[in-house]
């Protein structure tokens, strides 16, 4: 599996961009950063996109894709969101209000795009890639996934605050050689990572304690732009890869 790094922060700055990463070429996970990092040509090749939760920053690409593919594919590009993040998506996003349903642009029978609900927690197939999601602790019913292809699997936290289930089915996870995890806040802001659901430096090295490595590469994403340089000063000494901008892996 390649990987692309297209968004890894947890806001939107001119040098940042919010959580989108590029399987393949053709699989998309999340919806932060696909139109401003990709050109025509790579958007037409992404047949599906995997969403965690509902959240703007993870979705908002969503609309101005549409936009832009309209015309240059054969087939919809697959939205794949859980029940509650599809509805979401449904209700206040392709509502002829916000934004026209490209779920039923041109034609019902042949749109831009399709929304295919995925029960929280079940495990499904999107193409080749095998794709077990977990549900994990945000205000919003969020999503982490385990995404296997061949003999190789790598895995993405969403966002999520402490949780006990993602690192249960990690733990179980076969040949598992990447781990996507985000951490938002500093240390200093707890009160308000925990209100928000999500991790700072000190709940990052309490969850990690839950999971057995065996190798697995940690990779941190979603870092608010405000906080980037204590961040990482914080995060210094752990065993940890902070993702940046542009990066790229295979597996």
């Amino acid at each position: 599996m390649k990987l692309k790094v297209l968004g890894c922060h947890g806001g939107e700055l001119p040098s940042c961009r919010t959580t989108c990463f590029l399987l393949d070429e053709v699989l998309a996970l999340d919806a932060g950063a696909l139109t401003s990092s990709l050109s025509l040509e790579q958007l037409c090749k992404v047949d599906d996109i995997l969403i965690g939760h509902s959240h703007f920053d993870h979705t908002k690409d969503l609309p101005l894709l549409a936009d832009l593919v309209i015309g240059r594919r054969e087939h919809p590009v697959t939205i794949h969101a859980s029940r509650e993040c599809a509805r979401s998506l449904r209700n206040s996003m392709f509502n002829n209000e916000l934004w026209p349903d490209f779920t039923r642009i041109p034609t019902r029978k042949a749109p831009v795009l399709r929304i295919k609900p995925f029960r929280a927690g079940s495990t499904f197939q999107i193409g080749p890639y095998t794709v077990q999601s977990v549900p994990v602790s945000h205000p919003v019913e969020s999503c982490g996934f385990i995404i296997t292809r061949g003999k190789t699997a790598l895995a993405m936290s969403g966002d999520t605050g402490p949780t006990d289930r993602l690192w249960k089915a990690l733990n179980q996870a076969k040949n598992l050689k990447a781990l996507l995890v985000e951490t938002s806040f500093p240390n200093a802001l707890q009160q308000l990572a925990d209100l928000s659901g999500h991790l700072t430096p000190r709940t990052l090295q309490s969850e990690l304690a839950k999971f057995n490595r065996n190798g697995t590469e940690v990779l941190l994403y979603h870092l608010k732009p405000a906080f980037v340089s204590q961040l990482k000063r914080e995060l210094a000494g752990l065993p940890v890869e902070i993702l940046e901008l542009g990066d790229s892996f295979e597996f």
